[in-house]
């Protein structure tokens, strides 16, 4: 019992890390912007980066002896979509953070908490248990206080960058409900090596005229080296090895390190202010997240780790 326990420990602060990594993303964001650099640059930056970052991965196994999995076109293509949803996110929460502070933003983005019990319950036809209303609505609450709507006041608070926020809340919650599905029993880095590239379609999309645009030779590749790693590489391969270990209420939770990671690192980085209040509703969110999953955590109480997902 005690080794189990251990282990468990052990993947749980690997998830944990994961999704504290994500939370560095936000203030990297907004020092390539503060350096000139526009917002589709770094969002095409990221999934450029991320690729090779994992091609490169990639290639020391190979050399270690590991070689890649045959995938066939269609499991290509599905892994391709998969991209295409996370650089939605990238897309929308990179122009959000043009127009609003990095806690706002963020906590805009961990709607993606409750957007995804949503998602769930639609495809799957299942009524929401009380545990998921009431983390709803502690969710809800939380972010009214995140926000700083109260200090700050609605109108210091930009429309269209509230509306990206949200967007890109949605689609991450498609993104976690997806990947859930799509390419689980490949290797992680092979796994995310196509997840990058089809990243990269978006991306360049936005900003077709990256290369030419001379922002790698002005330095945005330090910018893309620490968003393809962070929000990329290190958290695929933790969540990899990680997740299955665990049951996918505690995986989440663990998860959840995002929110007081990246305002911490706002407050402590970029100087950026937060009111008590602010303080107090990331405490509500990480508290209604908890409570969406007390039903799936009571049976690693009696021992019994199952996978509720």
């Amino acid at each position: 019992m005690a080794s189990m326990q251990k282990n468990i420990l052990k993947y749980s602060a690997l998830v944990f890390a994961g999704g504290a990594s994500y939370g560095i993303m936000a203030t990297t964001v907004k020092f390539a912007l503060a350096d000139g650099f526009q917002w589709t640059q770094v969002a095409a930056s990221q999934p450029l980066f991320g690729t090779l970052l994992f091609a490169v991965a990639l290639a020391v196994l190979a050399l270690a002896g590991k070689r890649p999995v045959h995938l066939s076109p269609c499991s290509v293509l599905r892994l391709l979509g998969l991209g295409l949803t996370t650089c939605t996110t990238c897309v929308l929460y990179n122009f959000a953070l043009t127009r609003l502070s990095v806690a706002v933003a963020i906590t805009l983005l961990f709607q993606f908490t409750w957007i995804g019990v949503v998602i769930q319950i639609v495809v799957t036809r299942r009524r929401p248990s009380t545990a998921e209303l009431a983390a709803a609505a502690i969710i809800l609450g939380g972010t009214l206080l995140a926000s700083g709507l109260f200090s700050e006041g609605a109108g210091a608070m930009d429309p269209l960058g509230v509306v990206c926020g949200l967007l890109s809340a949605v689609s991450t919650a498609l993104f976690m409900f997806l990947s859930g599905r799509i390419g689980v029993d490949l290797p992680p880095i092979q796994r995310g090596l196509f997840v990058c590239l089809g990243a990269c379609i978006l991306g360049f999309a936005v900003c077709p005229g990256y290369f030419a645009s001379g922002a790698l030779q002005a330095g945005i590749w330090k910018y893309g080296l620490v968003l393809g790693a962070f929000g990329l590489l290190i958290p695929v391969v933790l969540f990899g090895i990680g997740t299955p270990h665990l049951p996918t209420g505690l995986s989440t939770i663990m998860a959840s390190s995002e929110l007081p990671c990246g305002i911490l690192i706002s407050v402590f980085v970029l100087g950026e202010p937060v009111s008590t209040l602010q303080a107090v509703g990331v405490v509500v969110i990480l508290a209604g997240v908890v409570v969406s999953q007390l039903p799936n955590l009571l049976p690693a109480k009696t021992g019994v780790l199952e996978d509720a997902r």
